[in-house]
């Protein structure tokens, strides 16, 4: 099971992965290896998620997510294919997590009077310092 958070765990066999050819460098390997992986989430249709968890996850992902609902993350950093699926999945998890976690709603906060004093003795020395920089009368 992969650890996505305290309330959610992952069967492995809910993430597809896909290996294709890296860009970049590679020298005499670059032609041979498929080193480049892509880990898959279907987060419309994972039995794993509960229902408050799903529609978060669609909110939160909606700019990341395919028509299709799944979760694409790549990784192609190392030479390694193993290590690239170790990275991918990882990659996976932080994103799951960050994007369940609650974010309280900001309070709206009001500036003290002390405050806008401040800013308004700022504004009139900034004011008289730019008019000293007029032109001298004789």
């Amino acid at each position: 099971m992969l650890r996505v958070n305290d309330h959610l765990q992952l069967p492995p066999h809910e993430i597809a992965y896909r290996t294709s050819r890296s860009s970049g460098p590679g020298g005499q390997h670059v032609n041979t290896a498929e080193t480049r992986v892509e880990a898959r989430f279907n987060v419309r249709t994972s039995p794993s998620l509960s229902g408050g968890q799903r529609a978060r996850l669609l909110r939160a992902l909606e700019g990341r997510l395919t028509t299709e609902g799944e979760l694409i993350v790549v990784a192609q950093d190392e030479r390694s294919q193993h290590r690239n699926k170790e990275l991918a999945t990882e990659r996976l998890c932080s994103i799951l997590a960050r994007a369940l976690t609650y974010k309280p709603p900001r309070k709206k906060t009001r500036p003290t009077r002390a405050s806008k004093r401040r800013r308004l003795d700022n504004k009139k020395h900034r004011g008289k310092l730019k008019n000293l920089r007029g032109k001298v009368e004789r």
